[in-house]
């Protein structure tokens, strides 16, 4: 009796001082810092600059971070893609009224002869933000690639001026 009594008391002993153990901060040695050289500087998932995108509602938005490999066989590249893409998305009432931001990631298959097939949203917003991307991404018109191309777009809402970029 007493044995599991003393058992006891000690798990509760150990679960009690493990937030404790878990707030602890611990540093890790690499190879680089034992040989004299400072650790590199690793950032967090979270704060990396964000995938190329739109403002649509925001004046002098254009392309930030990454390139998108497909922008190649659009005419005019990247950047002339994305000011087609603003130019023509309207921001949904709905997430306008919500105040809903962010970014809608479209998948889709730019086949060799310039088509897009299989064309679905991977990442929804809410709010018809990705029906709107949808919309907007099955009007592009690209060039013919060599061979059939596995990509995704993002397309970006940020609200900016009242009016500008609303569904009608």
């Amino acid at each position: 009796m007493k044995k599991t009594t003393f058992t006891l008391a000690l798990a509760l002993l150990a679960f009690a001082a493990a937030p404790a153990l878990a707030q602890q901060k611990v540093k890790v040695k690499t190879k680089t810092e034992t040989a004299g050289a400072p650790a590199p500087d690793v950032t967090p998932a979270d704060a990396q600059t964000p995938v190329a995108g739109t403002g649509a509602g925001q004046a002098g938005a254009g392309t930030i971070g990454k390139t998108i490999a497909v922008a190649q066989y659009y005419e005019g590249g990247q950047e002339a893609m994305y000011a087609f893409i603003e130019k023509e998305l309207k921001y949904p009432l709905m997430a306008r009224r919500n105040r809903i931001q962010g970014t809608c990631i479209v998948s889709f298959t730019l086949n060799p002869d310039g088509t897009m097939s299989g064309v679905k949203l991977v990442k929804n917003i809410g709010g018809g933000c990705g029906e709107e991307a949808l919309r907007v991404v099955k009007l592009l018109q690209f060039k013919k690639p060599d061979y059939p191309i596995l990509t995704s777009l993002p397309v970006s809402f940020k609200l900016g001026a009242a009016g500008a970029n609303t569904a009608q």
